[in-house]
């Protein structure tokens, strides 16, 4: 699956420390080697942050824990730099000034050549940029964030600062846990052999995807392909995503995936499937646009 998506034009590759106890940064580093591709041909990125031993240091993003993992990354990974060093999620106990100043000292030392995030707050990425740039020090380029037909909230306020900041958009879940994959349906919920029939996540509402689905099809229908397609080409479409961050399990869905790239939606089929899955009114935002019309 490695080499299919090399050879379909991919570059670029995401992991952490934690996914399956450490040994997915084992094996795609084992992967590359066994390719024998050139490292400054693909994009590397990982995370530290989720808990990766017992201790007390062994979770979190202070800088003791930072330093630690990212030199058991790079020895898993087999390479000397990440490209794309991301902290995983947020944490509550340590000083954000003490984390940006760990990445910092990173990208100076050559191991880490970009920073990023993952599920954060927005108005901790606007903290943390400002820092940045006070200190003049590396900056956060991306996040990592859940984003889908099924689940827009990242449009509220994630999406406007990444538009204003330049940062990159990185998708995890882009089929809201395989819901928007095609085997979900109003009348078939829980279909067998499905993670997300034992696993229900991320969090979404339930009827709002099934009215989501009933769009859905009939596009795939009219453009002979699956509503997995589909879901992928709607974020495609959208400026603020950068990549969307593919998990297929078998070789015949990363082929259909890949396949989003070449399809291009319709005005109307955007428009059908934007308002479908829109968003529910929530203040401010309701304010917002009521009070923005006399400056339009």
């Amino acid at each position: 699956m490695v080499k299919a998506s090399i050879d379909a034009g991919v570059n670029f590759f995401d992991t952490a420390d934690a996914y399956a106890d450490d040994e997915s940064e084992k094996t795609l580093g084992q992967f590359f080697r066994n390719l024998g591709i050139a490292r400054k041909d693909f994009v590397l990125a990982t995370k530290v942050f989720s808990r990766v031993g017992a201790g007390p240091n062994d979770v979190g993003a202070s800088r003791g824990h930072i330093m630690d993992a990212v030199d058991a990354s790079l020895k898993r990974l087999q390479t000397d730099y990440i490209d794309l060093y991301q902290i995983h999620g947020n944490d509550t106990v340590t000083p954000l000034e003490e984390t940006l100043r760990a990445l910092d000292d990173l990208v100076t030392q050559g191991k880490v050549r970009y920073i990023g995030v993952s599920n954060w707050q927005a108005w901790k990425i606007a903290k943390a940029l400002g820092i940045s740039e006070l200190k003049n020090a590396a900056r956060i380029e991306t996040l990592q964030a859940y984003y889908s037909l099924a689940g827009r909230d990242l449009e509220r306020e994630l999406g406007s600062l990444m538009e204003a900041e330049k940062m990159g958009l990185l998708v995890w879940s882009p089929l809201a846990g395989g819901l928007l994959s095609g085997r979900f349906s109003r009348h078939n919920q829980k279909p067998e052999g499905s993670r997300r029939s034992e696993f229900d996540f991320p969090i979404v509402d339930k009827e709002r995807a099934w009215n989501i689905l009933d769009v859905m099809g009939p596009i795939a229908d009219a453009d002979s392909c699956s509503p997995a397609r589909i879901a992928h080409a709607w974020w495609l479409s959208k400026p603020v995503v950068t990549s969307i961050i593919v998990g297929a399990k078998r070789l015949s869905q990363l082929e259909d995936n890949l396949a989003a790239v070449k399809l291009e939606l319709t005005d109307e089929e955007i428009r059908r499937l934007d308002e479908v899955s829109t968003l529910p009114p929530e203040y401010p935002g309701w304010m917002l646009e009521y009070q923005g019309k006399s400056r339009l």
